[in-house]
């Protein structure tokens, strides 16, 4: 049997974001787990009744994602199959200096949050750090405070669940902000739309661009490409921040002197070298790496040349009219300097989208004729981009390298997961 019709079958077939979307729909039967080579992985208890994991497909977005269609009377000024639905395109930075040197770009997602909880009584921001322990590892906080939303600023390449702390949120009568990848804020429409107690907490929903999530054995081998032994002590893994975009930078003691020393290389390296070589398979099959599904979506501006003194811009994508009326209000409120932008500043920043997003389908369809391990997009014309954006040799080379791949890393036996840590109880 092929089918993904089981949270089960999806993490055997490859097909596991890791968002955690299913612990938060029963955090009584599923906990996210750290694998060495693919990511999060949620482990069901063994006392689960045996339709749990049938029930739970239903919130999976690695199942299926399905394009979101305009709402009613929703002017949208543009809407194209390479971006999704777009009403405005802004480009700038958080006036707070802090935020902004700290952030992974123009520090605007961090200050949106801080905004939303100190100016507009928001009950917290639903986000991603740095585990206190594990510096390798990620955990999905609460932030209910400018501190707290500061020291889960900065992009985090490594494994994360921030969906699994919705389950926090379901009956709350206080709105959150929700901060995380496409994949993320899939994952928490999907269970809004299962448990409405749980849409009426989720009251703004921003999505960081994403180009997939390398797994704990990328953020290893750049520890070892650093000088970092295994038997050191990691005390801080820094991905971005401090400037634009920010270089990779390790804190550690080492094991033999007990003396603590720094280590860094640029993003450029860190990613292009290391880090996106480690992504899970699942990343090369996602369709949206600027989070359609969010009020907004925020990343780099990679059209700027970049610079060594350039204290970083942030490039926000409006989705919604909740998103824009945000936006607005922290213009007013002087959180953020912003400046309107026209939609071929977004395509100039992301200037091979289009034929990532076309090379999707082939890869999909590559995968379903391997015995139907892909997941569904229905109603985002994957295959019209697929048709009018590659070449004849590009569309040969979405189906074939997939089947290629697939074979070479064992991609058609069932996923077996290393686990790092037991789930908490």
């Amino acid at each position: 049997m092929n089918r993904t019709d089981t949270i089960q079958n999806v993490v055997n077939r490859h097909l596991c974001m890791g968002c955690g979307t299913c612990a938060a729909a029963r955090p009584d039967l599923v906990r996210m787990a750290d694998t060495v080579a693919h990511g999060r992985r949620p482990v069901i208890a063994d006392d689960a009744p045996a339709d749990t994991g049938r029930a739970l497909a239903k919130v999976c977005p690695g199942r299926a994602i399905d394009a979101k269609p305009p709402a009613p009377n929703d002017s949208r000024d543009y809407s194209h199959a390479a971006w999704g639905p777009v009403l405005e395109v802004w480009e700038g930075y958080a006036t707070d200096p802090e935020l902004r040197f700290n952030g992974s770009s123009g520090g605007v997602v961090s200050a949106l949050a801080s905004f939303c909880i100190e100016q507009k009584d928001y009950a917290g921001a639903v986000q991603v750090r740095a585990r206190p322990d594990q510096p390798l590892l990620n955990e999905a906080v609460i932030s209910r405070s400018r501190g707290e939303v500061l020291a889960a600023s900065a992009s985090r390449y490594a494994p994360a669940s921030p969906c699994e702390r919705l389950s926090d949120l379901k009956g709350s009568d206080q709105p959150h902000v929700f901060i995380g990848k496409p994949c993320d804020v899939a994952g928490s429409a999907l269970l809004a739309a299962e448990e409405p107690s749980l849409a009426s907490s989720l009251a703004l929903s921003i999505s960081i661009f994403c180009a997939g999530t390398p797994s704990v054995a990328g953020s290893r081998e750049l520890l070892r490409r650093l000088g970092v032994s295994g038997d050191d002590e990691v005390l801080d893994l820094r991905y971005r921040g401090r400037g634009w975009p920010g270089n990779m930078t390790v804190r550690f003691r080492k094991a033999d002197t007990g003396e603590v020393e720094d280590a860094s290389t640029s993003y450029a390296e860190g990613w292009g070298e290391i880090l996106q070589k480690h992504k899970q398979w699942r990343c090369q099959l996602c369709a949206d790496h600027l989070g359609e599904h969010a009020d907004l979506s925020i990343g780099d501006p990679w059209y700027r040349p970049v610079a060594e003194d350039d204290a970083g811009q942030s490039l926000i994508v409006v989705r919604t009219e909740r998103g824009r009326r945000i936006v607005r209000e922290a213009i007013r409120a002087g959180v953020l300097k912003l400046e309107q932008r026209s939609l071929a500043t977004l395509a100039a920043s992301q200037p091979n989208l289009e034929k990532t997003r076309g090379a999707v389908f082939g890869r999909g369809l590559a995968a379903r004729v391997a015995r139907g391990r892909a997941p569904r997009y229905r109603g985002a014309g994957l295959h019209r981009v697929w048709w009018r954006a590659l070449s004849p040799i590009e569309k040969f080379r979405s189906i074939a390298g997939t089947l290629k791949r697939l074979v070479r890393k064992g991609l058609l036996r069932s996923e077996r997961a290393e686990l790092l840590d037991a789930p908490r109880p």
